[in-house]
């Protein structure tokens, strides 16, 4: 692993292919955007399946942490570690206080308590709508430990996992709903995620990565907001 990156960056015909398949996948969201006139809600779970996501979403964070640490002691056994400068942190800080405030905002009419909840819930799953894409890209570019094969799973399957119950939390709010502003912000995502392909999907190190994976960043975060904006809309409802 170098001082200036953590995966190496994609070229030639594996870029291109790369910037076509995520401009097919934004292409498709922002048409189903068009077709989607009102927004759709799920019913909320029951308290048992509540009980089982949240603990779910628990022991997946415990789970990365426990292969994060592994991780990372493999690491430094093996080599000194060094890690890059990350210039997009700020970013995602801010547009994590951003999107808190903006949700519980919107959705104070409704008490206190949906308001802050749906905030929290919203914000942790914002950021996981770009990692879980972006983590499918990189995962096999990255400089893990050796074995790398046994490494890279470590660390990504309990990755995936916490994504993934992290965006089943967000049913327990029932303000939540998707709606064509949502497709449309996931479209834009990965237009940008197509764009950024095309220069290679490098590490933010120079200026164009920085603005590609900070925009693709910020579009995550709009897209979590749009769930909870305020519309009439239709509820399904789970067999």
């Amino acid at each position: 692993m170098t001082q200036e990156d953590t995966w190496s960056p994609y070229a030639g015909s594996g870029a291109v292919l790369l910037a076509a398949g995520l401009l097919i996948i934004a292409g498709v969201l922002v048409y189903l955007g068009f077709r989607l006139h009102r927004k759709v809600g799920f019913s909320r779970p029951g308290r048992a399946l509540s009980s089982l996501l949240i603990v779910i979403w628990v022991l997946s964070l415990a789970t990365f942490a426990i292969a994060v640490s592994t991780y990372v002691q493999e690491l430094i056994r093996q080599g000194p570690l060094r890690s890059p400068a990350n210039p997009i942190a700020p970013i995602t800080d801010l547009s994590g206080l951003v999107t808190f405030i903006v949700i519980a905002y919107v959705s104070w009419r409704h008490g206190w308590k949906a308001a802050l909840f749906s905030a929290f819930l919203g914000t942790a799953a914002a950021p996981m709508i770009f990692e879980l894409p972006f983590d499918l890209i990189v995962m096999g570019r990255t400089y893990p430990p050796t074995p790398a094969v046994q490494f890279t799973l470590l660390f990504f399957l309990p990755l995936f996992l916490v994504e993934i119950s992290t965006f089943a939390l967000v049913t327990l709010s029932p303000l939540a709903k998707l709606s064509r502003y949502t497709l449309f912000s996931l479209g834009a995502m990965f237009f940008v995620f197509a764009m950024w392909a095309l220069f290679g999907f490098s590490y933010p190190s120079h200026p164009l990565p920085i603005v590609f994976n900070g925009t693709s960043k910020i579009l995550s975060f709009v897209a979590a907001i749009t769930l909870f904006l305020p519309q009439r809309g239709i509820i399904i409802k789970p067999e």
